[in-house]
C-alpha cells in the first residue's frame, strides 16, 4: 500500500523549552489505523499537528499526499460553533470548499444519521451531551470523506460506556471509506482496541520507544476485549510504556 503521510527524522523545538519531539519517524499507509501512546508532554499531539499541516518541523521532513480538504482533525474538545445547529456545523467544511448550501446540508444530514444523530439535526451544542457533541465533531470530520483522519484524544472527557460505543462507531465509519487514521490516547487498552499498530513514545523529547502490531480484524468482533490477542497486545504496549517512562516491569 502507498504511504499517505510520513514524518522523517522530524523534530520540533520551542523557545525556552528546547526539543519536545524527535527525531521521530512515522509512516502511515492507506487504510491503516495507528495509535500514539505515551506520557503527558511526550509530543503526541505535536506529531499529530505536523501530520495535519498545522505546525512545521524545526528539523526533518513531513510528507503528505492528501490534497486540500482530504485531511480531517477531531480534537479532544468538539470545537463546534455554539450559535449553529448540528447540521450547520457538519456542513461547514463542505460549504468552505465551495459546495452549494443546500447540497452541503443534505450531505451533513446523512453524516449525522451515520453517527446516530438523525434526531438531533437541529440541536445546538449547548443542547447536546458530551458524547453527542463528539459525534457531531466526528460527522463533520467524515463528511468530506478524508484520506487522512487525525484524532487527538477524542474520548478523553467521556464516560467509559460512551467511549466504547464511539470506538465501535469510528471503526464502523472507517470501514466505509478506509481512510488512514492516527489516534492519540493515554489509554493503553483503548489504543490496543482501536489500532492495527500502536506506537509508544518516550518522555520529552518524544521518540519511538516501541511498537506493537495487533493482528486482528477491524472492525473488532464482539467480545474482542476478552480475547487473548487483545490482552497480550495491551500487555505488550504497557510494557513498552513502562520502559519509556523509566519504570521496570
Amino acid at each position: 500500500m502507498s504511504v499517505v503521510a510520513s514524518l522523517i527524522a522530524a523534530e520540533v523545538a520551542y523557545p525556552g523549552r528546547g526539543t519536545v519531539l524527535g527525531p521521530f519517524d512515522l509512516a502511515l499507509t492507506e487504510g491503516e489505523i495507528v495509535a500514539l501512546v505515551g506520557p503527558s508532554g511526550c509530543g503526541k499531539s505535536t506529531a499529530l499537528r505536523l501530520l495535519a499541516g498545522l505546525e512545521q518541523p524545526t528539523a526533518g521532513t513531513v510528507t503528505r499526499t492528501p490534497e486540500r480538504g482530504q485531511t480531517a482533525v477531531v480534537f479532544q474538545a468538539p470545537t463546534l460553533m455554539p450559535w449553529a445547529d448540528a447540521r450547520t456545523n457538519v456542513a461547514l467544511p463542505l460549504e468552505l470548499a465551495g459546495m452549494a448550501k443546500a447540497k452541503a446540508h443534505d450531505q451533513a444530514q446523512e453524516a449525522l444519521k451515520a453517527v446516530g444523530l438523525e434526531n438531533a439535526i437541529g440541536s445546538k451544542p449547548a443542547q447536546l451531551s458530551g458524547g453527542m457533541a463528539m459525534r457531531v465533531s466526528l460527522a463533520r470530520a467524515l463528511v468530506t470523506r478524508p484520506r487522512l483522519l487525525l484524532l487527538d484524544e477524542p474520548f478523553a472527557a467521556l464516560d467509559e460506556i460512551t467511549r466504547r460505543n464511539l470506538a465501535d462507531d469510528i471503526h464502523r465509519l472507517w470501514d466505509q471509506t478506509r481512510p488512514a487514521v492516527v489516534f492519540v490516547t493515554h489509554n493503553v487498552e483503548e489504543a490496543a482496541y482501536m489500532a492495527q499498530r500502536v506506537v509508544v513514545m518516550s518522555a520529552n523529547p518524544g521518540k519511538i520507544a516501541g511498537q506493537t502490531i495487533i493482528d486482528a480484524p477491524l472492525p473488532r468482533p464482539p467480545g474482542f476485549r476478552t480475547s487473548e490477542v487483545f490482552r497480550n497486545a495491551a500487555e505488550d504496549v504497557s510494557r513498552d510504556l513502562a520502559k519509556a517512562m523509566g519504570h521496570v516491569q
